[in-house]
């Protein structure tokens, strides 16, 4: 059968012969130096993502660029301090899943 969705991936989301799905790549705040590397290395640029704190501590996410039929690795240490390296991970990977 034809694919129906753009970019040539069917509802399965396994993209159709001959094309393949964008790598993307989003770093938190833990390790940014990390990430750039592991982008220069791979040869593929950072997605542009803000993400902030409110004065009250809570995080807020926004992915920059359309991520929709892409690939997307997120890299973010969870080293010290754990619980909020953890929670920006976990939020980014709802914001990429609601991209």
């Amino acid at each position: 059968f034809k694919s129906r969705r753009p970019g040539g991936v069917s509802s399965s989301g396994i993209a159709a012969a001959g094309s393949r799905p964008q790598l993307q790549l989003i770093t938190g705040n833990a390790n940014s130096e990390l990430a750039s590397e592991i982008a220069a290395r791979l040869g593929v640029p950072l997605t542009p993502a803000k993400i902030a704190r409110f004065p009250d501590g809570e995080v807020s996410i926004q992915i920059l660029e359309n991520v929709r039929n892409s690939d997307v690795y997120i890299i973010q240490p969870t080293c010290p301090p754990v619980n909020d390296n953890l929670m920006e991970l976990l939020l980014c990977a709802s914001a990429v899943r609601r991209a």
